[in-house]
């Protein structure tokens, strides 16, 4: 699982595909394991062989959004958790600032067969009736409850693990209703595109500056933005705008002046 998406992502990079892709993709990586866990087939020989699936839409897959290494990490064990998966979308990849929760929040059962006879939906609907968990809550939950036909580790399912159908349909910030994996990405294409875009140029430019961002770095983003858009979104566009920077090739000395840094690092 760890190992799909750094695989996904250098493919990306190498090949100098689109950013977008790392949403919208129907390919990924898989090995023997990996494909079992998936349902795809013809499978890998062994562990150590990686196969690129050009159709992984067809198994489910496709892209950093269905990955089994994301679902996994953000379910608590044996139930999934649409509030930590939605948070996962709307913060990391859609750049979100989202407030911590309140203290002493009700923990739901750590088990889906201990929900009693309300579901994991309905027992979310009921909490977020509380007006001070409403506010966040909308912001990130229908994110997640897309998310319900993947089990806590990442697995296909029609149903969870008390035997009720799972439900992938959700009700979106502004009113757009949409359903799975396929409507979730068709709403960030439709509505939320450039959130990740200039999420993605922030968090990258942070991985090449080795810093926090300041001030004095918008104008660069903005930049970055629009190369971006006019290169059919092409990662190269990315780090030549980022490695041709005054940002990148430049150090800030204790004494406040510029000094020229050591390019052979590039």
């Amino acid at each position: 699982m760890f190992e799909e998406p750094v695989r996904f992502f250098v493919d990306v990079a190498q090949r100098d595909r689109s950013v977008l892709d790392l949403i919208y993709a129907k390919d990924t990586f898989v090995n023997a394991p990996l494909a079992q866990h998936y349902g795809i087939s013809p499978a890998p020989a062994d562990t150590n062989t990686w196969l690129h699936i050009e159709n992984a839409r067809a198994f489910g897959r496709g892209g950093m959004l269905p990955m089994a290494a994301f679902l996994t990490a953000n379910s608590p064990g044996l139930r999934t958790s649409p509030v930590k998966r939605g948070n996962w979308v709307v913060k990391r990849i859609l750049g979100e600032r989202i407030p911590p929760p309140l203290p002493a929040v009700p923990v739901l059962p750590s088990d889906e067969k201990n929900l009693g006879a309300l579901t994991l939906r309905e027992t979310l609907a009921r909490h977020r009736a509380d007006q001070a968990c409403a506010g966040c809550h909308a912001r990130f939950d229908s994110f997640g409850l897309v998310f319900e036909g993947y089990g806590p580790v990442g697995e296909r399912r029609e149903v969870d693990l008390g035997g009720r159908r799972v439900d992938t349909r959700a009700e979106f910030p502004g009113g757009v209703e949409a359903e799975g994996l396929d409507g979730l990405v068709q709403f960030i294409r439709e509505h939320r595109e450039n959130d990740f875009v200039d999420n993605f140029c922030r968090k990258l430019l942070i991985y090449a500056l080795g810093r926090t961002l300041i001030l004095g770095d918008e104008p660069l983003l903005r930049e970055m933005h629009a190369k971006l858009v006019a290169d059919n979104y092409r990662f190269s566009a990315l780090i030549n705008c980022i490695v041709t920077s005054p940002q990148f090739l430049n150090t800030r000395a204790q004494n406040g002046k510029d000094v020229a840094a050591d390019v052979r690092r590039l």
